[in-house]
């Protein structure tokens, strides 16, 4: 399979397309730069991985009921954007449902999930369905951790495959870290760190490297004393990193929707991209039909 990020990927390509081209927003545009970034992505890689799988993420997030300051500096960076991110999620919503209803892709929402939870299920559990290896179209790192024999990830980003470390090790790190752009505070910081614009507990790469050094002889929740940090807020906020960050975490009924979608769902059948090519006058896109 070719497991697309699909807010990623197509927020990716149009911010590309904006900032060589025009800043107005127009429907047509959205719309060629999505289908056309997809078309690339299964030109090339179709061969080797298989068929595309669009994952996309629910409006609502699991990881924020179960920490509410998950992702909230987002909407306030966007408040302050000169782009009308209002405007632009609806004509993604728009071209996500044309595309589940005209395209031989099976489009993966599932309430509560986001994309990276939909991924991660299907590489994890689903090795049966496609006989060939899996590919990840996303340059988000948190995908290092499900690196193996059998999946791959490509970053449009960099424009090549991702050489992640041993998975076992990112994780680790990345769980004492924290991820300050999902509004996650390393291991020593409180949970409203983001929020309040506190600064994090600084926790030196000597410090990191000794603590990750020592977690092969000790449990992770009995480092507290190289870490200098009080035990019930060392265990807290791991459990926390934890569950946020470690893709084996993902709720079971989440992850028992995502496969029950992913296995019952019919995709359209090839012979309407023609006509949906037609009607929203895909000139441009329709010389290169086959691709897709």
């Amino acid at each position: 399979m070719i497991l697309i990020d699909f807010t990623q990927i197509a927020i990716g390509g149009l911010m590309t397309q904006m900032h060589y081209g025009s800043d107005e927003l127009d429907e047509k545009l959205v719309r060629h730069v999505v289908l056309n970034t997809l078309r690339y992505y299964r030109s090339r890689f179709n061969e080797k991985y298989g068929e595309l799988v669009i994952c996309c993420d629910s409006k609502h997030y699991w990881r924020r009921d179960y920490f509410p300051n998950y992702k909230a500096n987002r909407k306030k960076d966007r408040e302050k954007s000169e782009y009308d991110w209002n405007e632009i999620f609806t004509l993604l919503n728009q071209i996500k449902d044309e595309i589940k209803k005209n395209f031989p892709y099976k489009v993966i929402e599932i309430y509560g999930a986001e994309a990276d939870d939909i991924i991660a299920t299907l590489v994890k559990y689903e090795p049966k369905w496609d006989t060939n290896k899996n590919l990840i179209v996303s340059s988000d790192k948190d995908f290092i951790q499900l690196h193996c024999a059998a999946v791959d990830q490509y970053s449009p980003v960099s424009k090549k495959l991702i050489n992640g470390k041993d998975p076992r090790l990112y994780i680790r790190e990345h769980i004492l870290k924290g991820d300050r752009s999902d509004g996650v505070p390393n291991i020593l910081s409180p949970d409203d760190t983001f929020i309040e614009n506190k600064r994090q507990k600084p926790m030196r790469r000597v410090v990191i490297t000794e603590l990750l050094e020592e977690m092969d002889r000790f449990e992770p929740e009995k480092l507290f004393l190289l870490a200098k940090c009080p035990k019930d807020t060392w265990v807290r906020n791991w459990q926390r990193n934890e569950t946020l960050i470690d893709l084996n975490k993902i709720p079971r009924d989440i992850h028992d929707k995502i496969l029950r979608e992913f296995k019952n769902m019919k995709t359209a059948n090839r012979n309407r991209l023609f006509d949906y090519f037609v009607k929203k006058k895909l000139n441009k896109l329709m010389q290169n039909i086959g691709d897709f």
